[in-house]
């Protein structure tokens, strides 16, 4: 079967979106795997399924990861899901988004062309564990798990590091794990090891778990730039609620053939 997509990307964390009526009603998460694996598919760190506003109900996406998994939320994801959408003319400036996580709310700051930049309301976030995850990491949840481990440097395995975290038993769904040192009080530099996704160079949710681990470690003031490999990303924690600010884009359509 003909699977229609489009690519878009946020901050080099991409993804690839389909109309939920246009996906195949059974064997998603075969379909996840092959339209996000990198050499005989399309190639992505995950799928997204948008299904637009209906009545009084907002737009609401379901995220795959690329190893077929299902996930509560990408805030890189969400990102691009409103750009689909504000693309589609389906959506304004001010736009909620339905996740697994619950509902978003994200601001349109700016657009050019198929280049679009967003402040998004992360939501509240629960500190789990300050220093009790593994190599003492902090234990976040920012509507999907997330370890923070503080570093010197990265000159070290962190990848692989990140994959043995990911699936520690303290993680009955395993988590997303994000490396982080420190540059001054308001920088930061993060590596991300996505679950189910593996080493990606941005992360919306991770950079969002780092964010709260150093404020509450006392390491970080709000606001806070996150330098990725891809790029920064800001945030400012306003009372109970964190907001990011991040770009995305839109860089191509298609067609992908479905064969079970």
């Amino acid at each position: 079967m003909k699977i229609p997509f489009t690519k878009a990307h946020g901050a080099r964390n991409d993804f690839l979106l389909t109309w939920a009526h246009e996906a195949p009603q059974t064997l998603l998460n075969k379909a996840a795997m092959a339209i996000c694996d990198r050499h005989s598919g399309i190639g992505a760190d995950g799928w997204l399924l948008v299904r637009p506003s209906q009545g009084t109900e907002p737009p609401s996406i379901r995220l795959f990861n690329a190893d077929g998994s299902e996930a509560e939320i990408s805030g890189n994801g969400t990102r691009c899901a409103a750009a689909f959408l504000l693309d589609s003319g389906l959506a304004t400036q001010d736009i909620t988004i339905r996740t697994g996580a619950g509902p978003k709310q994200l601001h349109l700051i700016e657009r050019h062309g198929l280049r679009f930049l967003f402040e998004m309301n992360m939501g509240s976030p629960t500190i789990e564990s300050l220093d009790g995850g593994p190599r003492g990491g902090t234990i976040v949840d920012v509507g999907n798990p997330q370890c923070a481990v503080f570093v010197e440097n990265f000159n070290f395995d962190w990848q692989s590091a990140g994959a043995e975290i990911e699936g520690d038993p303290r993680f009955p769904k395993r988590t997303n794990v994000s490396f982080v040192k420190v540059l001054d009080k308001h920088t930061i530099d993060v590596r991300f090891f996505e679950r189910g996704a593996g080493v990606t160079q941005s992360s919306g949710t991770g950079s969002t778990g780092a964010v709260v681990a150093a404020i509450s470690r006392g390491l970080a003031e709000s606001p806070v730039i996150v330098k990725t490999l891809a790029g920064p990303l800001r945030f400012r924690w306003d009372a109970d609620e964190v907001f990011m600010v991040g770009p995305a884009e839109i860089v191509a359509g298609g067609e992908f053939y479905f064969e079970p």
